[in-house]
């Protein structure tokens, strides 16, 4: 199902240039772009908290997608435990930057959960009853995450008030979990 990286070193071949310039240059800021108009540029940082590793970028610029950056981001959600990455639902990157647009702010989003391969889900739900047997990580249509001196609870709150998909709340880990699937929330 899709593009599985195992090796590190030819997914960073394939997509050197993008994550070269992502891993030294500063965030652009959306109000730079202005004058493109307030949808045309969209961007975000994610840090991924297992394995250390940044990544950031324009993903959708002049109506379109950038697979590069995309791409990068999505070696950035692979599940770490099996080095797999897989095609991510696009419309997570549009949730987490609706959520920071509402929140006023471009801090680095900490990804704690991005796809999750079926094997690393089964051995998940094995240790823990909040970890659903057909999770939407699995097809890459949902992201655990926190971003740093945002309060949790207003994360929450502001990800449900956008109504784009499923939002779970999980203080006692420190994420958010939104997801594509139906509007709910626990």
């Amino acid at each position: 199902m899709g593009l599985v990286c195992s090796n590190r070193r030819q997914f960073f071949r394939k997509v050197s240039g993008v994550v070269a310039l992502g891993a030294t240059t500063p965030l652009i800021s959306t109000t730079a772009h202005a004058s493109l108009g307030q949808d045309t540029v969209k961007q975000l940082a994610l840090y991924n908290r297992h394995t250390g590793e940044r990544c950031q970028g324009i993903y959708w610029a002049n109506n379109n997608f950038q697979n590069d950056v995309v791409n990068s981001f999505e070696h950035n959600l692979r599940d770490h435990r099996q080095d797999e990455s897989a095609p991510m639902d696009r419309r997570l990157y549009d949730f987490l930057h609706n959520i920071q647009q509402r929140l006023a702010t471009d801090k680095e989003i900490h990804i704690i959960s991005g796809f999750r391969s079926e094997k690393t889900n089964a051995m998940l739900a094995k240790r823990s009853s909040g970890v659903a047997k057909k999770s939407f990580h699995m097809k890459g249509m949902a992201i655990d995450f926190a971003i740093p001196g945002v309060d949790l609870e207003l994360i929450r709150d502001t990800a449900k008030s956008l109504k784009l998909g499923g939002v779970g709340y999980y203080p006692n880990s420190g994420f958010v979990h939104i997801d594509t699937g139906w509007v709910r929330s626990w």
